[in-house]
């Protein structure tokens, strides 16, 4: 599995070559050189970024675009020490589920009757076909939406259209408004686009608790023979 090498230097990166070549526009562009730039200040002025430089296209290294068969897009990366690994809400092994994840595990339940892990590790979504994907890659530590407007989500933006562009159906499920945006040119005549609330626990209430989700994901997934998600965790990470 590979990982950005060189953390500041965004041309020289190492990533899933399926990625890389959908992506390659993406590292010549002007946006990327400026991205390159912020983060090269960030760091010489001593600033923590999150998560570490390894782990910044982590969710594309797990999820090669040739195996998405879900796409999850969050926000920002955690801004808690330790929280952030590159996968929209997960954590890694050891550190206790985020309220939005607690949430998602509660849907998970009501849902598909699966008893909640202990962690809030989600490797093994990913590594099934769940491109777990934030907006903004990465983040200041302690202070959140710190590296919106940056370019990443221009990137990112680049990542859901080349899914969008595969000729395999897709699921996307997009909480919260601000994912609903960003994937508003979905083509929903080949995907399934399913749309709720983000989980968070000031919104959850509002439709996402009851949504049935990932149930709809894995029928939809299995009338298109592309296999359903295990959606189960293993109790301890």
């Amino acid at each position: 599995m590979t990982g950005a090498t060189a953390t500041a230097d965004l041309k020289d990166v190492k990533l899933e070559q399926g990625w890389k070549t959908a992506l390659a526009d993406q590292f010549r562009a002007p946006y990327m050189a400026a991205l390159k730039a912020f983060l090269r200040a960030e760091k010489e002025a001593g600033k923590r970024i999150f998560p570490k430089g390894s782990q910044y296209f982590h969710a594309l290294d797990l999820t090669p675009i040739d195996k998405v068969k879900v796409v999850i897009l969050g926000q920002d990366p955690y801004h808690g020490p330790g929280q952030a690994h590159g996968l929209c809400f997960s954590v890694p092994p050891g550190v206790a589920p985020p309220p939005s994840l607690v949430n998602i595990y509660k849907e998970l339940q009501r849902d598909l009757g699966l008893e909640p892990p202990r962690h809030g590790h989600l490797t093994y979504w990913a590594e099934q076909g769940v491109l777990l994907l934030n907006s903004v890659l990465t983040v200041q530590a302690h202070e959140a939406a710190s590296h919106r407007g940056q370019g990443w989500e221009q990137f990112t933006d680049a990542v859901v259209h080349a899914v969008n562009d595969k000729v395999e159906p897709v699921v996307f499920l997009l909480w919260g408004s601000y994912a609903q945006k960003k994937a508003a040119f979905v083509d929903t005549s080949r995907h399934l686009v399913l749309s709720a609330p983000h989980p968070s626990p000031l919104s959850a209430h509002r439709g996402f608790l009851g949504c049935k989700h990932f149930s709809q994901a894995n029928a939809f997934l299995e009338e298109k023979g592309r296999g359903a998600i295990d959606w189960s965790l293993p109790k301890e990470a």
